[in-house]
């Protein structure tokens, strides 16, 4: 599934949705609610995820590179690794689970600065 570059889901309401090996380059997903969503393999390369609720979702080999993900909750998520989230562009005031937030901040303590 391809979802346009100038895509647009500001607040969607996508629980469950499945975006398997989706192309959402660019897209902007601020605020939405994908709860519980599958985005296995999905391309999220310079995403907004802004304020997004991911609990629960599959990010199992999604490229993360650049994806914004200030204040997202990433609770509960399954497959998401400390690699993929040491390449986005930020999780400042994200919600992490502790074994991810704790070696991250060791690690990559820029990732969770306040966005110039």
């Amino acid at each position: 599934m391809d979802i346009p570059e100038s895509k647009d889901l500001r607040g969607a309401h996508l629980v469950g949705a499945h975006f398997e090996g989706a192309n959402l380059i660019r897209a902007n997903l601020a605020g939405g609610n994908l709860t519980g969503s599958n985005l296995e393999n999905a391309n999220l390369e310079g995403a907004n995820l802004e304020n997004a609720n991911l609990e629960g979702a599959n990010l199992e080999n999604a490229n993360l590179e650049g994806t914004n993900l200030e204040k997202a909750n990433l609770e509960e998520t399954y497959g998401l690794s400390i690699d993929q989230l040491s390449k986005v562009k930020t999780l400042y005031n994200a919600k992490l689970d502790e074994e991810l937030l704790i070696p991250l901040k060791e690690k990559y303590p820029a990732l969770f600065e306040e966005p110039k």
